[in-house]
């Protein structure tokens, strides 16, 4: 089979430490690779390289059996390599059309009609459902993808590189991604996946290509593997992939929303008569694609975003409070501080210049007494969180802006949970998480729940949510469309749910 592409001991370092050290990789033509590894293994640095952002220390890049330097993503695209990254490089007020014309300027045609004709045979060919009139904003996640698959095979790619491209799809909305990706294949195109998701790995892929501290661990040939062994290779050590979780037994409610209403970004759509009760020792999964109202949620249950009507109540030793439009410093005041891992980590969830100790301290500081802070006691939660949270860091005294995406989701988790919260609210808490720390935090999330405390859990990966929650709610349009109980349903029918536009009774 033709090597499409092939790297031969590629190097990269930044400062002192080496990133990615003697990685080697064949991509044959009409094949689907799949790239696992941990966080810090070096997967992104390797694509970056590969697409232009960065440039190697060492080693070489071969294309069609020729060595090439790629030093910008323009000289990638002359070598038709197309990259759909996690958050999508479009326009937002701009149609796809608009967004595709801008990536053709440096390209030898520029007619309208001419990009529109070839858009209408790439959907054709492949089956996508896009309307190139269409605005970004008005755009589902599926759609934006669809956009930024178009403008690379319109721009000549060869080779398509998918960062996590399920990430924010419902199940039905990866099929159909899946059978695009096996229709280019069959047209001889190569691709390359990023996933974190095994069982996507087992349904997509050819061959696996595992990467571990910089290095390259094995490839296999997907055929042949399973999950256990691919994960066990991906960390260096036999792991257990199953959720750790006891029954669930039904304690006092301890929240209620009442048809909550709220407007969204720009006095837009937003929260439309949300109701729900939670439990003490309880998960309730949160299910639904990207954008249909998680974020609002959250903020409205933690006093961030201002509701328009309806109710939150809280119900402590035998009171009802009304936590309607009380603001997160009323809370403080009040002892009602619920924790929160916000899906915006450094812009809501911490302090980026800050070290861990000031940000174990940020939000409880002005309930100290006496006119000092009491470092020690923050300095010491926070030494706790790195030991038990395995958080790569020199010390507690380092930025947290310093931290690797997953080690700084440990952080704002860790903090929250050693706070002992009544209530939970996490939103896609192993998000950017290697396989590791994901089921470290699903453990540890279990063991809260069965201290006592209510969890709220927003997540996008529905298997999941199925082997954590104890009821998951489904979001569409910024509705809840049904409550189901995961062990009496299926995936399917969840999905089905996160495309409803009215509630299902």
């Amino acid at each position: 089979m033709e090597v499409i592409l092939e790297t031969q001991g590629l190097c990269k370092s930044f400062g002192e430490q080496k990133v990615n050290n003697d990685i080697s990789l064949k991509l044959h033509k009409g094949e689907i690779m799949a790239i696992l590894g941990e966080n810090g293994s070096g997967k992104t640095t390797l694509i970056n390289m590969i697409s232009g952002l960065y440039y190697p220390d060492k080693g070489r890049i071969l294309y069609k059996g020729k060595e090439v330097k790629i030093t910008s993503p323009k000289d990638a695209d002359l070598l038709e390599i197309g990259v759909v990254h996690q958050h999508f490089q479009l326009v937002s007020n701009m149609s796809a059309i608009e967004n595709i014309e801008i990536a053709l300027e440096s390209h030898s045609f520029k007619d309208k009609n001419e990009i529109k004709d070839r858009i209408s045979d790439i959907t054709k060919k492949y089956e996508f459902n896009i309307n190139p009139d269409k605005k970004i904003y008005e755009m589902s996640v599926s759609e934006k993808q669809t956009v930024e698959i178009i403008k690379a095979i319109i721009k000549g790619a060869e080779i398509l590189v998918l960062d996590e491209p399920t990430a924010v799809l419902t199940p039905g909305e990866a099929e159909s991604l899946f059978n695009i990706l096996k229709a280019m294949k069959e047209d001889g195109k190569s691709i390359i996946i990023i996933t974190h998701k095994l069982n996507e790995v087992l349904e997509i892929s050819d061959r696996v290509y595992i990467m571990r501290k910089g290095r390259h661990v094995d490839t296999l040939l997907t055929k042949k593997t399973d999950g256990h062994e691919l994960a066990c290779k991906m960390v260096g050590q036999q792991i257990n992939l199953e959720i750790e979780r006891t029954e669930y037994k039904r304690h006092n409610k301890i929240l209620e929303i009442k048809n909550l209403c709220c407007l969204g970004r720009n006095k837009k759509k937003g929260l439309n008569n949300i109701s729900f009760e939670l439990f003490s020792g309880e998960i309730l999964g949160v299910a639904g694609i990207s954008g249909s109202g998680q974020k609002e949620l959250c903020e409205c249950i933690n006093g961030i975003r201002s509701v328009s009507s309806g109710a939150i109540k809280y119900y402590s030793h035998g009171k009802e409070i009304d936590l309607t439009n009380k603001k997160p410093e009323w809370r403080n005041c009040n002892n009602i501080d619920f924790g929160f891992v916000p899906e915006d980590r450094l812009g809501m969830g911490l302090s980026p210049s800050s070290n861990l100790v000031d940000n174990m301290m940020i939000k409880n500081y002005k309930n100290e007494p006496g006119i000092f802070l009491h470092r020690k006691k923050y300095e010491k939660m926070a030494k706790k969180i790195v030991e038990k949270l395995n958080v790569a860091t020199e010390d507690v005294n380092t930025p947290v802006r310093m931290l690797s995406g997953g080690n700084v989701q440990k952080v704002l988790l860790g903090r929250e949970i050693a706070e002992g919260r009544d209530v939970l609210i996490v939103s896609y808490p192993v998000r950017g998480l290697d396989i590791t720390s994901a089921y470290m935090i699903y453990n540890i999330l279990n063991k809260e729940r069965e201290k006592g405390t209510a969890i709220i859990f927003v997540g996008e990966d529905l298997d999941v949510l199925m082997g954590i929650a104890d009821r998951i709610m489904v979001m569409s349009d910024y509705e809840v469309t049904g409550i189901v109980n995961p062990k009496s349903t299926t995936k399917e029918y969840i999905g089905s749910l996160m495309m409803e536009t009215e509630k299902v009774v």
